[in-house]
């Protein structure tokens, strides 16, 4: 028998930062709202693939991600979670937050029970029923069987803008995909004597360009580098993994540090046979790595592997194509637009997929830009945006959109716009820009004015 689920203001599919927020988000403006999960707990790509830490809230020293993004880490810092935002030491200038895995999977589960957001998890969307624009349910598959989920308005979260897809919505998957990662982790590392080398030996550390002031200031030490010794392993076979540099970040646990290192070309992430070839790929090259942790970096000789991610990380997917496509000449520009919804100094952040570099393009120092609302939106649809990696982006500018504080302030604002078109009983396309932004920075959002708020001024 299937199952209705039904009478919901606001239907949110998927559950990482950007989705469990963006339910937030509705509930308490009001909106009964819905949160369904495949999985069984919150926090997506941070929780199910290990990646951290999050990276970064920050413009210079302004910190310019703030609303629902900053409470969850407020919570991670009032229950020992987290140190907070750090100086990161791998050699950018940007801030870091390390957080502890079950801290955030407990914290935005919490957030969202607080906030009377119903929870549905194991469900699994495979249909979308859409009349002239307007989705009127989607088909899930459960422990329990098939169920139907009704809403007035959907936000997808999914990371795949799979409710778009299948609900037959214009969406695109990038012809270049950017490598995917295992992430692991490793404890009893003894940072110290890894700081001793880092400073006798400048030249495996390139990207710090003698920055070494931070290895005795920052409380969590994060590095990259071993480039010489990568290269070396990799010559003679002890590695697979094609990629110039070690690169590791300390969790909020002293000692434990999480490795974002390993990287697995990739063709589509959203066929099941590919992924489970880069599920595979991924976990050998986790196991190549972790043994050269203990043999080859000073400090990690008594070291062990503690974790690797039930799920391999993915940087990028199928977008939708929204009614504005954000571009890089628009993020590198620092963009200002009347509808912005949040804001990111990110850069441009693109691993490649032909060998082992990465191509970083970076704003000037002190500016940030805006993403538009029109991003949210995808082409032909009445009821339903978009929140988190799958926005309406071309390739580059999705690279430097896509992380997860950035993503947390995106579902924030799906969710607060979707609860005002239900409320209102409107399109999401007809939804007042500067009322959302006002309700926005009620709830504590960076939305510096814009557009004809300067005029008002």
């Amino acid at each position: 028998m299937r199952r209705i689920y039904e009478e919901y203001d606001v239907v949110v599919a998927g559950g990482g930062i950007a989705g469990a927020l963006a339910a937030v988000a509705a509930s308490r403006s009001g909106a009964r709202t819905l949160l369904v999960e495949r999985g069984y707990c919150l926090g997506g790509t941070l929780v199910l693939c290990g990646v951290g830490p999050m990276m970064t809230f920050h413009c210079g020293e302004e910190q310019i991600i703030r609303g629902l993004p900053g409470e969850l880490v407020d919570r991670l810092v009032a229950g020992g979670l987290s140190p907070g935002h750090i100086k990161d030491t791998t050699g950018y200038t940007y801030s870091v937050t390390p957080f502890d895995l079950e801290g955030m999977k407990q914290e935005l589960e919490m957030m969202a029970v607080e906030s009377k957001v119903s929870l549905l998890y194991g469900a699994a969307i495979f249909d979308a029923k859409i009349e002239e624009g307007r989705i009127l349910e989607l088909g899930a598959a459960t422990k329990g069987g098939v169920c139907a989920i009704k809403g007035r308005v959907f936000v997808d979260a999914s990371g795949d803008a799979q409710i778009a897809q299948i609900a037959g919505l214009p969406c695109r998957l990038p012809q270049t995909m950017q490598p995917a990662t295992m992430v692991f982790r490793m404890a009893g590392a003894d940072m110290e004597k890894t700081k001793d080398f880092v400073r006798r030996h400048p030249e495996e550390f390139p990207r710090l360009n003698g920055r070494n002031f931070l290895l005795d200031t920052a409380p969590r030490f994060s590095l990259s580098g071993f480039v010489g010794a990568m290269e070396k392993a990799r010559k003679n076979g002890e590695i697979s993994v094609e990629r110039e540099d070690l690169l590791f970040f300390e969790s909020n646990t002293p000692g434990e540090i999480v490795v974002n290192t390993s990287r697995v070309f990739v063709k589509d992430p959203t066929d099941p046979e590919d992924f489970t070839r880069i599920s595979i790929e991924g976990r050998k090259q986790v196991r190549e790595l972790a043994a050269f942790l203990v043999k080859h970096v000073p400090g990690f000789e008594n070291s062990r592997l503690t974790w690797s991610g039930p799920e391999i990380g993915i940087r990028n997917s199928r977008q939708i194509e929204g009614l504005h496509v954000l571009s890089a000449e628009e993020l590198l520009s620092s963009l200002e637009v009347p509808d912005a919804i949040a804001h990111s100094a990110y850069p441009i952040d693109i691993h490649n997929s032909s060998d082992g570099g990465s191509t970083s393009r970076f704003l000037p120092e002190g500016r940030y830009y805006d993403i538009p609302y029109r991003s949210l939106l995808p082409r032909g649809a009445k009821n339903l945006l978009a929140a988190g990696r799958c926005i309406s982006a071309t390739f580059a500018a999705q690279s430097a959109i896509r992380l997860s504080p950035t993503a947390g302030a995106l579902g924030q604002a799906a969710g607060a716009a979707a609860a005002m078109a239900a409320d209102e009983n409107i399109d999401v396309d007809r939804v007042d820009t500067g009322e959302l932004r006002g309700k926005l920075r009620k709830a504590g959002a960076f939305l510096p004015p814009r557009g004809e708020e300067k005029k008002d001024e």
